[in-house]
């Protein structure tokens, strides 16, 4: 028999009036089976049945297992050989396998006890698109196994941690945990497995231990020992939630499952039990949830790039600017973003499931601007904010306040040459507290207060611009005081 593609090519190629000769030499086919094919499309395919050498013997090996049909294949070769038989034992077994397929295991239904076990199992749904971007969907469906009361959480991913935050969820959603939790053997869950003997997820463990629930994982390839989710929940929600929706992104998707699930799934009258889950089900039979609830977010190091970002998951995201070179870290459910730094939280953002964008906050922008402006001033501006924290709080906001800063910055330098350092740094703070900020201001103090110290400004040196502007920084009398404080402390 060939195939019916090139049944199709031979009529089409005959419709057009090419020859037999001309078809077969196209298709590489003979002329006979052109000609054949084209008078009959659909020929007859005569299955000839070759004789076996144990057709004279299948009566007595009927009658052999009618007596033990779990007699070994080897007894009954022993048996008809005896009768004249002179095959092999392949033949036998493979004739065996035929007559005597292995019976299937009966399943024993069980129900659970109210609060003791708790099934899940994930679920895909297709993919969600943001923009030009598309992301796998996944839900997590989770069933209190006595009253099939159902919970589920759509994710974009199968994460550790996107496990746990769900599951924390369905906890939360039941007012509980139970004393049980019957799982797969999913990566998640268990690392390795060798018969009875399972090595867990430390992480899994980890996150279980303070709800005091015990993981079951199932037998390999049994997956009705969790048949309530699997052929139940799982099933369920695909063919009764799923079919003829449209969602927007996740939080959509999220939303009306949740409608369902209220509305629908834990309201209708349950086909094994009879009754509504919502009726049938106990809280109080529940473990009640610990006080202090662990932190599920996606978690990463990253650290903040020149252009006062970091990278998460496709996207970059942007922090205070005085954090470039700096590693942060970043935490995310499936709605926020948020970035700390030695534990504090420095920047929050909604979090994006497009990849290749850039999110921003307008005052982390606004500061860089700001900062870009001071830093073209470096070299002066440096020494000003060596006087001490007044002095570089006093020059942020000048900078933010619009004043022209070149001049400004100028101007305080010969303010400090003439009056000098103290009296500039006095006058700074005095400014700071009538939030005036501009060296008019600056000067205005120093002139009321005190006279110039210097009147003569410093030698130039010609052709030698570079030199003119060098600017040493002074330290900072404060931090002297301090270490001398400190020394005296230890010799007493």
């Amino acid at each position: 028999m060939i195939d019916r593609r090139v049944v199709f090519e031979i009529h089409r190629m005959a419709d057009e009036g090419a020859s037999c000769r001309k078809i077969a030499r196209a298709l590489r086919l003979d002329r006979t089976t052109v000609g054949k094919y084209l008078v009959d499309p659909d020929p007859v395919r005569i299955v000839v049945t070759k004789p076996s050498k144990l057709d004279p013997f299948k009566d007595l090996i009927q009658e052999l297992l009618e007596k033990d049909r779990d007699v070994f294949a080897t007894v009954i070769h022993q048996r008809i050989k005896a009768r004249g038989f002179d095959g092999g034992l392949t033949i036998l077994k493979n004739y065996l396998r035929t007559i005597r397929p292995k019976p299937k295991e009966p399943f024993l239904r069980f129900e659970s006890r109210p609060g003791e076990q708790f099934q899940l199992d994930w679920g895909h749904f297709g993919s969600l698109t943001y923009g030009g971007t598309s992301r796998k969907l996944y839900a997590l469906a989770v069933i209190e196994c006595h009253s099939r009361l159902l919970t589920l959480e759509f994710t974009h991913s199968q994460r550790q941690e996107t496990l746990h935050r769900a599951l924390m969820g369905a906890f939360q959603f039941f007012g509980g945990c139970p004393k049980e939790l019957v799982h797969d053997n999913m990566l998640t869950a268990v690392i390795e497995r060798d018969g009875p003997l399972v090595r867990f997820n430390e992480a899994f463990l980890d996150f279980l231990r303070p709800f005091h629930v015990v993981p079951i994982p199932c037998n390999v390839g049994q997956p009705h020992e969790k048949g309530k989710i699997e052929k139940g929940a799982i099933h369920y929600i695909r063919h009764n939630f799923w079919p003829l929706r449209s969602f927007r992104d996740l939080d959509d998707v999220q939303a009306q499952a949740r409608q369902w699930r209220d509305e629908v799934a834990n309201l209708r009258v349950h086909a094994t039990t009879g009754e509504r889950p919502i009726d049938r089900f106990k809280p109080e039979s529940l473990t009640p949830l610990p006080d202090l609830l662990p932190d599920c977010r996606d978690t990463a190091s990253a650290k903040v790039h020149t252009d006062f970002s970091i990278t998460f998951d496709g996207n970059t995201y942007t922090v205070p600017p005085w954090l470039v070179g700096k590693t942060v870290t970043a935490k995310a459910d499936h709605k926020t973003l948020t970035v700390y730094f030695k534990d504090k939280a420095v920047a929050t953002h909604r979090r994006s499931f497009e990849r290749d964008r850039r999110i921003e906050l307008p005052h982390h922008v606004e500061e860089a601007r700001r900062r870009r402006k001071v830093k073209w001033l470096s070299d002066d501006v440096a020494i000003l904010m060596s006087l001490g924290e007044d002095a570089k709080v006093y020059m942020e906001h000048l900078a933010a306040s619009g004043a022209p800063l070149k001049k400004s910055v100028a101007r305080l330098l010969a303010l400090k040459h003439d009056y000098g350092s103290v009296a500039l740094l006095e006058a700074i703070r005095r400014a700071l507290a009538h939030k005036a900020f501009g060296a008019d201001y600056i000067e205005n103090i120093l002139y009321q207060d005190m006279t110039p110290t210097r009147v003569h400004p410093p030698v130039r040196i010609e052709n030698r611009e570079a030199l003119n502007r060098i600017r040493l920084q002074e330290p900072t009398l404060a931090d002297y005081d301090t270490f001398v404080a400190a020394r005296r402390k230890d010799h007493v």
